[in-house]
């Protein structure tokens, strides 16, 4: 008896071995010779550029680190909890890029996670999103790619340590976290909002940034949307979980995708800041009327904005009151030497180029990471609201100045709890930013 259940086990254990790596098994397609330029219609071209741009493809396939790179060759460092992966060559080179690859083979990849050669695909490429793509869209992106300068580039090693660094685990990483499919549109919404969640869910990948990972890599289902930690700034929540006390309506949302900064809510800054500027800028409003509408539904900002009002009185008020007579808190005084004149002002309501902090994420979050992202780093006039810029305080602010600002900050502008072991955090965010040099004029 005892034989004959061993035996069903090792039995079942091979027939799930052997059902296992059919299901791994990808063949390799063919490679082609690098399709001409003119096969492809400028129209077509230009369409796959408003894909590209919808993607950000740039951003994660052009090298930043080492003086930079060209655009599209890859190479580019993203840090991960298991080791740094470096992006891939995605430029029309015959030999380091993708210049011999089908249009079948960029759809595989985009829709299953799957390499021209057969080989399963890191997730930190988020073919999870990029499946709910059409054919349409994969192939117009196709028609792009291949019209761009081909750069014969390789990229470093990847740093993921055994038995993770083995590409046959990946699929079974897709086993339990990976549904292929196409986005079918929810029919009790209507066209817009369909769109909205089109492109936000999939081609976007929003969720790729604001939602949180469990240990193996994988988005929490059960939390999309709930705001993550991604290079070494917080994604906060797009969903009703923001804290914010003014709600982000689809308006606030469609200037701060399109323009790069919110009446109500201030500038995009650190990573968000080039998907704005550089891309959304760049594609059909539309679409990113398209976004804002979608998301407006997911943060239910029908249903908070009634209590805008009252917040929003409550913040100008604050905000006055640190230039009104004088103020014995030496906490304040920092603040206002060191903040104030640019965070103030006198009008109803806030005024472009003066974001009143009462209302900003960065202090409504539970840790104060963008908020001392932004005093060491500043925004340049490229970043947040177009021409205007803040200086870094890299030099000019120590660890425990920034720290008493935080806790100024957060106890006269929110209602929430005080962070703790500011100094230290302000410290710890320090590490993660390049040192601005003495006699720089940023």
């Amino acid at each position: 008896m005892i034989k004959r259940l061993l035996a069903g086990v090792v039995g079942a254990g091979v027939l799930g071995g052997l059902g296992f790596l059919y299901y791994a098994w990808y063949p390799s397609i063919a490679t082609i010779t690098p399709p001409a330029a003119s096969s492809f219609s400028a129209e077509q071209i230009e369409r796959g550029r408003i894909v590209a741009a919808e993607g950000y493809c740039a951003e994660c396939h052009t090298r930043t680190d080492m003086g930079g790179g060209p655009e599209l060759a890859g190479d580019y460092k993203m840090e991960t909890p298991f080791g740094a992966i470096y992006s891939s060559n995605i430029t029309p080179d015959p030999e380091t890029g993708i210049g011999r690859w089908s249009e079948d083979a960029l759809r595989r990849a985009m829709r299953y996670g799957v390499s021209r050669e057969g080989e399963h695909l890191i997730p930190a490429f988020p073919y999870d999103h990029f499946t709910k793509m059409t054919d349409q869209d994969i192939a117009d992106l196709y028609a792009y790619l291949m019209t761009r300068p081909a750069v014969h580039m390789t990229q470093r090693p990847n740093e993921l340590p055994f038995p993770l660094s083995l590409r046959i685990g990946q699929a079974a990483w897709k086993l339990m976290f990976f549904t292929p499919g196409v986005y079918k549109p929810d029919p009790s919404h209507d066209a817009l909002w369909n769109r909205g969640a089109y492109l936000a869910e999939g081609n976007a990948h929003c969720g790729a940034c604001h939602t949180p990972r469990n240990l193996m890599g994988a988005e929490k289902k059960g939390s999309a949307y709930d705001g993550a930690v991604v290079d070494n700034w917080i994604a906060p929540p797009l969903n009703e979980h923001n804290p914010t006390p003014t709600t982000w309506t689809e308006e606030e949302l469609y200037q701060y995708l399109r323009n790069g900064v919110a009446p109500l809510h201030g500038p995009a800054g650190g990573p968000m800041s080039p998907v704005a500027h550089r891309f959304l800028a760049t594609v059909p409003e539309e679409d990113v009327h398209a976004i804002a509408h979608y998301f407006a539904d997911v943060d239910k900002a029908a249903e908070r904005e009634k209590h805008d009002p009252a917040a929003l009185a409550l913040a100008m008020e604050q905000s006055k009151k640190d230039l009104i007579g004088p103020n014995s808190d030496p906490d304040a005084k920092l603040y206002q030497g060191a903040c104030a004149a640019c965070h103030y002002n006198a009008a109803p309501s806030p005024v472009l180029g003066r974001p009143d902090l009462a209302l900003n994420n960065a202090l409504w979050l539970d840790e104060p990471t963008n908020l001392f992202q932004v005093m060491l780093r500043g925004l340049t006039a490229e970043e947040g609201q177009s021409g205007v810029a803040m200086p870094s305080f890299y030099n000019a602010l120590s660890d425990a100045d920034m720290a008493r600002l935080a806790a100024y900050l957060r106890r006269t502008r929110t209602t929430l709890p005080p962070w703790k072991d500011l100094e230290k955090k302000a410290a710890d965010v320090r590490k993660t930013v390049t040192p601005i040099p003495v006699n720089s004029s940023h």
